[in-house]
């Protein structure tokens, strides 16, 4: 008998998936150049990787650099080396430097205010599971962020928390280069 300890989550292949999560598969391979395993751990549920794909690809009023700033700061916080790793590589794709995703990790952004505002922002509102601080919300308004804004924050770190804790559940196999640890 396998006791929880000794359970591994293996990823599964193209042929171990239903025929809708092919499609998905081999439009994200066609996209990406290959499917991660992440998102092929999804395809295990019949709707999960659709429904997984349409939240993370969704319209948003946030800059793809803003979406990079909340995933990285929400997969820190949560401790999930996968989405840190992934991260690391979408948001150097998105003009970040190493030293910046490092800093952002961080819990900072002092090459830019507007991001400044919204990593703390952002780190708070994880932090404090929905309760950001007073001084946090004020800064996010103050640097030019909107009513709309914060709701694409949450909907953006409510990803990242699926994503995080799926991960953290399971530790399948990292396919992107590790990030540095901090």
């Amino acid at each position: 008998m396998t006791t929880l300890l000794e359970r591994t989550f293996a990823i599964p292949t193209r042929e171990e998936v239903s025929t809708s999560n092919q499609i998905l598969f081999d439009n994200l391979k066609k996209g990406l150049g290959f499917v991660p395993n992440l998102y092929a751990y999804f395809a295990k549920n019949e709707t999960a990787l659709g429904d997984y794909l349409a939240l993370q690809n969704r319209k948003s009023t946030l800059r793809a650099k803003e979406r990079e700033v909340i995933n990285l700061i929400t997969s820190q916080i949560n401790g999930c080396l996968y989405c840190q790793s992934a991260h690391t590589v979408l948001s150097k794709m998105n003009g970040f430097t190493d030293e910046q995703v490092l800093e952002i990790r961080r819990g900072n952004a002092s090459f830019d205010n507007k991001l400044d505002a919204l990593v703390k922002f952002t780190a708070s509102v994880v932090i404090n599971r929905g309760r950001a601080s007073d001084e946090r919300k004020q800064a996010f308004f103050a640097a030019g962020y909107d009513e709309a804004n914060m709701i694409d924050v949450i909907i953006i770190v409510g990803d990242k928390i699926i994503s995080n804790y799926l991960h953290n559940l399971t530790d399948f196999q990292i396919d992107f280069p590790i990030a540095d640890t901090i």
